[in-house]
């Protein structure tokens, strides 16, 4: 992820400090959809993401004072609302492992659907749904850095602050999070072609 510039973004949240309405909504434009896929990919729950960036932007309405520039940028302070939210979530029991109703064109998830092929295309999604069930099975700490570096592009000092650890921390949590995933997409495949060995007709499916 390309974080937009921090001074505009502190211009921006100034403007908002001091009733600007126009330019409240050029942050939530600017965040709104970073935010809402950390969410998503963090619960498995489209709802659950859908609360927490509600719950983001109306902290930042609501505290907005509370943000310190001198401890880090405005995207770092808002996907640290976000994590917070998640995880207060996710201590609750309620992640859901299946993505259902997130939104599933190929397009979203970088795999653009083609007429032409859709067997293809189906191998493809179910690509995507295995990586998607992978990362969720992580423990929240191993998920959320492959989230923020991997699916979110962001740097390792980036995450850093939203995680509120050190470089290093990131890095080491990233190593261990894309071994793990490795092997459940590794299990998970051997245990299709199993399935497709022992029901040939599921391949037609």
């Amino acid at each position: 992820m390309t974080e937009p510039g921090g001074a505009q973004d502190d211009e921006l949240l100034w403007l908002m400090m001091n009733g600007d309405e126009e330019a409240f909504a050029a942050l939530y434009r600017r965040w709104q959809g970073g935010i809402y896929r950390f969410a998503l990919q963090m619960s498995g729950s489209p709802s659950a993401a859908e609360d927490v960036t509600q719950e983001v932007f109306l902290t930042l309405m609501r505290d907005a004072r509370n943000y310190d520039p001198g401890r880090g940028s405005l995207g770092a302070y808002l996907y640290g609302i976000a994590r917070n939210q998640v995880l207060r979530w996710l201590e609750r029991g309620r992640a859901d492992v299946p993505l259902s109703g997130a939104p599933e064109d190929g397009e979203e998830a970088g795999l653009p659907a083609s007429a032409d092929n859709p067997l293809g295309d189906l191998t493809r999604q179910e690509t995507v749904e295995a990586v998607r069930r992978a990362v969720l099975a992580l423990p929240p700490h191993y998920r959320e850095a492959v989230v923020l570096c991997d699916l979110e592009e962001m740097d390792y000092a980036a995450a850093a602050e939203v995680l509120e650890c050190s470089v290093g921390t990131v890095r080491s949590r990233l190593h261990r999070a894309r071994g793990l995933l490795l092997e459940k997409l590794r299990v998970s495949a051997e245990k299709e072609a199993s399935l497709r060995k022992l029901n040939p007709a599921r391949c037609l499916i």
